[in-house]
């Protein structure tokens, strides 16, 4: 059993800059990944037409300050979202969508050139794919002999002095057996705390030319009546791939991808006219099926409930296991800003490697 410093529990955005900071420290990591991807909730995907779209987390303000040096410190270019346009408000189906333009004097919102995962794909090649490890379930963590004995899914064992599990919290204790066990209202706390995407059906309709900018549409959409809840524009930077992305109802879930696919193409359609439904694809995840990220809460939970709790501050098993991830961010929590700074947050707690 090879000993390793420090294990991080999620190749996510938040599992990844913890590496990356720790490695910086001269501290030896081990990632842990359950699923066959890296990246956790950002997930780019590449259309017929080698437009990126986005599945997962996508867009960043000026006030995400952590995230925006991150980038500059990687060397990613990003972009303004494109907005300009005539803009859609559907408040009812009988009544045709109210028209409006977004003010160029508005904060804007920006995107990574290439599609979020180039940040993914930066991070890993810093930290070397030799020190993460894909398709790894962890489903128990053991104290011993002041270490911690960590057991994946296929009987595999690592030990480390520290463990920093930064997978959603209700997940993480609904899937790891501890022992000795978690104190009771920090599991409490866990299984209360809301998961960031977990209702979320994010879909894509990847299309040849951007009829709608042509007809000075912005592809911005919001609708309180059809199955697109809100859309935008998802052309590439330099305009050479061309799709409109959003939201879908989150009750729709309990709908086919072919019925879901059918009700976007038809208000794309009624909204857009016939050249909506000239599309190249149709794209979408329904993040609540995605096991490795979501587990469905075993009471009501609301929308950024204890993001960010105090509690989360605290780490635990004799100060070896520490719980992070987006969101327990004081920060921004959920966003790619709050995963940036739970890193950081986690990363200043350790000490150097002074055996460098």
């Amino acid at each position: 059993m090879k000993k390793e410093k420090i294990i991080v529990i999620g190749a996510g955005l938040c599992g990844l800059y913890t590496a990356f900071l720790l490695q910086k420290k001269g501290i030896e990591v081990l990632i842990l990944e359950a699923n066959t991807r890296i990246g956790g909730r950002i997930k780019t995907i590449t259309g017929a037409t080698a437009v990126t779209m986005e599945m997962g987390a996508t867009w960043f303000g000026n006030q995400h300050r952590h995230l925006l040096e991150v980038l500059q410190t990687l060397e990613l270019p990003y972009f303004r979202q494109h907005t300009k346009g005539i803009s859609l408000f559907e408040t009812m189906s009988f009544v045709p969508p109210q028209k409006f333009e977004i003010s160029d004097s508005e904060e804007p919102s920006f995107r990574i050139e290439g599609g979020t995962a180039t940040l993914i794909e930066k991070l890993t090649s810093e930290i070397g794919m030799q020190n993460i490890k894909t398709q790894t379930k962890i489903v128990a963590i053991k104290e011993q002999n002041n270490q911690l004995i960590v057991t994946d899914s296929s009987g595999n064992t690592y030990s480390a002095d520290k463990v920093i599990s930064t997978i959603p919290p209700n997940l993480f204790v609904n899937s790891v057996i501890f022992e000795p066990k978690l104190p009771d209202n920090f599991t409490q706390l866990a299984t209360k705390t809301h998961t960031w995407m977990g209702e979320s059906i994010k879909f894509a309709v990847e299309y040849k030319t951007p009829f709608w900018k042509q007809n000075n549409y912005s592809g911005t959409l919001f609708s309180q009546a059809s199955i697109i809840q809100e859309m935008y524009d998802h052309s590439t930077a330099n305009n050479s791939g061309f799709a409109l992305k959003g939201f879908l109802n989150g009750g729709t879930a309990v709908l086919s991808f072919e019925e879901r696919k059918e009700k976007v193409i038809a208000q794309l359609t009624a909204f857009f006219g016939p050249e909506a439904s000239d599309y190249v694809a149709y794209y979408e995840n329904v993040w609540r099926e995605e096991p490795l990220t979501f587990q469905p809460y075993e009471q009501l939970v609301l929308a950024h409930q204890n993001n960010g709790h105090s509690l989360f501050k605290t780490p635990l098993l004799n100060d070896k296991l520490y719980v992070s991830g987006a969101e327990t961010a004081t920060q921004n929590p959920g966003y790619m800003d709050g995963a940036i700074f739970a890193a950081k947050t986690i990363a200043s707690q350790l000490p150097h490697n002074s055996k460098q």
